[in-house]
């Protein structure tokens, strides 16, 4: 009689009453996490220097994800270049996609310098408190291009050297497709493990909430929304800029590049967008943005697992926007004078560098030197406008990590639209999520 009553299955709900877990589990995801986001903001502004006592979740939600990149990134590129079964179309592929990012960097850019030069953030700016900070000066672009080709390639994924990772995976992918037959039980073992991952990468998805909560609990408790006033002006350009950036520039790359509505776009990508958001970093973002894509918006594997890798290393619209801003930023506040000249100099020095950004919180930092330098602004004064920024340059950073989300999804699907590697049901069934 035990063992009956044991092995019954437990009674049903009563009827119109959910289990809290599917009620949770109801929820869209991005809704989850944008409720947490504005709960955390909450607590953080009322609970102030109290709200880093959280700060481990947030600190475990970003490891989590962190720990997702250097495995997924090779084995999504190497199974998407397998998968193409040409060789060619790879390079055809990798044209388009480098020849978007340019043109959007570019055009980040050229936002950044407008904007920046008619509000004029640093007309008047207070440096004299700035605490110096000494900024490591930036590789130059022949050391970027020879780190590409790992020495090593397990020390490269065991220290998440992006481009290397990158370098490496094509070569299999390509060797993959070159072995023929040969070749397909590897091409089996690579999808298979893309699909592994990218099933973890919904596990520690469904931890977004909670880490989401923790971060902006932290940012918010520790800096306060009063210390932003401190640099309001860049704060409104940061914000206007990004703003221009996300829902001009990159909407015109969804509507007039692949032809689809925007809605669906951006309510398939809000869960990226956010964990963007909150964490301040490309990389981080990555494994999130995969499976959006690949999810929400319908863009097959051979597509999402070449685009977007490549995006989270050179896709930095957000960065290099704000690196203009910056650099027009140092000009004012040290009243440098500048030319037509100038502006093209900074304009292009700022797309190359941006490109070199590392992906994770305050990188773009460490490439302002490199611009600053092209408008006479020696180490000394580039310490200072470091100093004087750090303190608030991660509500910053949060702002402009969004535009670089929507970057690489918006190319991803530009490009899968172009190469028929889009499902535009499956795009077009967000529409009313």
């Amino acid at each position: 009689m035990t063992d009956a009553l044991a092995d019954a299955p437990p009674p049903p709900s009563p009827p119109g009453r959910r289990n809290p877990l599917q009620a949770w589990f109801g929820i869209s995801l991005w809704k989850r996490i944008l409720a947490a986001l504005v709960l955390g903001a909450v607590v953080g502004y009322f609970w102030g220097e109290g709200a880093t006592s959280l700060k481990w979740m947030g600190d475990i939600f970003v490891r989590l994800i962190r720990m997702m990149v250097a495995p997924l990134v090779f084995v999504i590129i190497a199974s998407g270049v397998a998968q193409l079964g040409d060789a060619r179309r790879l390079g055809g592929i990798g044209v388009k996609t480098i020849a978007m990012y340019v043109l959007t960097t570019l055009i980040a850019v050229s936002i950044g310098l407008t904007i920046a030069t008619l509000l004029g953030p640093g007309v008047g700016a207070d440096l004299h408190n700035a605490a110096p900070q000494a900024v490591a000066p930036p590789k130059s672009p022949a050391e970027l291009f020879i780190g590409i080709v790992p020495l090593n390639p397990i020390k490269a994924l065991a220290e998440g050297e992006t481009l290397a990772i990158i370098f490496f995976a094509v070569l299999v992918g390509a060797g993959v497709i070159v072995a023929g037959r040969d070749g397909e039980p590897v091409a089996k073992l690579l999808a298979s493990a893309s699909e592994v991952m990218l099933r973890i990468v919904g596990f520690v998805m469904e931890a977004a909430p909670f880490g989401v909560f923790a971060l902006i609990a932290v940012v918010t408790g520790t800096n306060g929304p009063e210390t932003f006033l401190h640099v309001a002006k860049l704060g409104v350009c940061v914000i206007i800029g990004a703003a221009i950036q996300t829902f001009v520039t990159h909407a015109a790359v969804v509507r007039l590049g692949a032809w689809l509505p925007l809605l669906p776009f951006y309510r398939g990508c809000m869960d990226a967008i956010l964990v963007g958001f909150s964490t301040s970093s490309s990389s981080a973002t990555l494994p999130v943005a995969i499976r959006v894509a690949e999810e929400n918006l319908g863009i097959k594997p051979s597509i999402s697992s070449t685009v977007l890798p490549l995006g989270a290393t050179i896709g930095m619209d957000g960065t290099a926007m704000y690196v203009a801003m910056l650099t027009m930023f140092a000009a004012q506040a040290f009243g440098v004078p500048l030319t037509l000249a100038d502006y093209a100099l900074v304009a292009i020095t700022t797309t190359i560098v941006a490109m070199g950004v590392a992906p994770v919180p305050s990188g773009s930092l460490f490439v302002l030197a490199a611009v600053l330098a092209t408008i006479g602004v020696g180490p000394t004064q580039t310490a200072i406008i470091v100093g004087f920024i750090l303190p608030f340059d991660r509500i910053l950073d949060m702002i402009r990590t969004v535009p670089n989300v929507t970057c690489d999804l918006s190319i991803a699907t530009a490009v899968a639209r172009w190469e028929k590697e889009i499902d535009v049901e499956e795009y077009l069934s967000k529409k009313d999520v």
